[in-house]
């Protein structure tokens, strides 16, 4: 039986603390054995004190940790040297030496930020939740942070986005431990996806800046009145009275990037929008936010977000608002 030790520290959020024992205690075999044992640890022993207004009693100290196969790290919200500094307290530095070479490390949500100041993610692609994404980057440069997906299994390390992509993660283990078979029944007894579409792309809302008092605000503010008509980039560089040249230099300057790519931001923005809070055909979608066609619309929200349109409005809207 595959051992994982859930490794609990000081300011832990429950709901992700308690995502291993949920998805593996629930993976059997064919003839309903267990295919893995949870133990759940902290540093010394003792009730750990969660970001909920209850603590949690734990069975083990880290010592366990010498003697499972895969270790957890859930988030915490009390490690603020860590997440602030990048250092591992001693404690926590002792413990994660207990681990044996070749076990499995994982880590939900924030406890990236775990594995990287330990080295373990150094020069190897990783994510967390995608408001810390930036803050992980800058504390450990060498670590290749995604902060699109919802998931990265680099073989022997694996790291989650945050929250529920932890649920995505472990299914996903178990997917790969035992097929799919075994990860599909895990996912019908939890009542959850097999596989989710996209990544956590989707969830990150990236709302237009205001325009300022110059530079190309002006044209930027012309253009989202606009966005349903085929704007180029010489339409922009008439109403901005520059060449397209200054044009580009200026948004490069002012929003860090091209004009292009401003414009097909602006109007993935418009298409998520209308996607959440109309039940509009995605050929009409398309065209109010500028993209003319559904294929169009289809392949550029794609590449954004990693979810086709209809997929992304079940994420967001009921079935009630589905069918109204």
């Amino acid at each position: 039986m595959h051992r994982v030790g859930v490794l609990a520290l000081d300011g832990v959020v429950p709901f992700e603390l308690g995502i291993p024992a949920r998805i593996f205690g629930a993976a059997c075999s064919a003839t309903g054995e267990p295919l893995y044992s949870v133990v759940t640890c902290s540093l010394d022993g003792r009730p750990v004190r969660t970001d909920a207004d209850y603590d949690i009693a734990v069975a083990e100290d880290a010592s366990v940790l010498a003697h499972v196969d895969t270790v957890v790290i859930p988030p915490s919200h009390g490690q603020a040297t860590l997440r602030e500094g990048g250092r591992l307290p001693d404690d926590l530095r002792a413990a994660l030496e207990r681990v044996r070479p070749g076990t499995r490390m994982v880590a939900i949500c924030t406890g990236s930020f775990v594995l990287a100041a330990a080295g373990l993610l150094d020069h190897r692609p990783a994510t967390t939740h995608w408001r810390e994404a930036t803050q992980l980057q800058r504390l450990f440069t060498t670590v290749r942070v995604d902060p699109n997906v919802l998931f990265v299994d680099d073989g022997d390390v694996l790291t989650s986005a945050g929250a529920a992509a932890g649920v995505d993660l472990c299914v996903h283990i178990v997917r790969r431990d035992h097929g799919s078979a075994v990860a599909n029944e895990v996912a019908r007894l939890c009542v959850v996806p097999p596989w989710r579409d996209g990544g956590q792309a989707q969830f990150i809302r990236q709302p237009v800046p205001e325009p300022s008092a110059g530079g190309t605000a002006a044209t930027r503010a012309w253009a989202l009145e606009r966005l349903d008509e085929p704007l180029t980039l010489t339409d922009l560089a008439v109403h901005a009275r520059v060449s397209v040249r200054t044009l580009t230099r200026r948004f490069r300057d002012e929003v860090g990037m091209s004009p292009g790519q401003w414009l097909a931001g602006q109007r993935i923005e418009r298409a998520r929008h209308l996607l959440e809070t109309t039940d509009w055909p995605i050929d009409l979608v398309a065209h109010h936010a500028g993209f003319g066609t559904g294929t169009s619309l289809r392949q550029h929200l794609h590449s954004a977000v990693g979810v086709a349109p209809l997929a992304y409005r079940r994420t967001f809207r009921s079935a009630a608002d589905l069918t109204a």
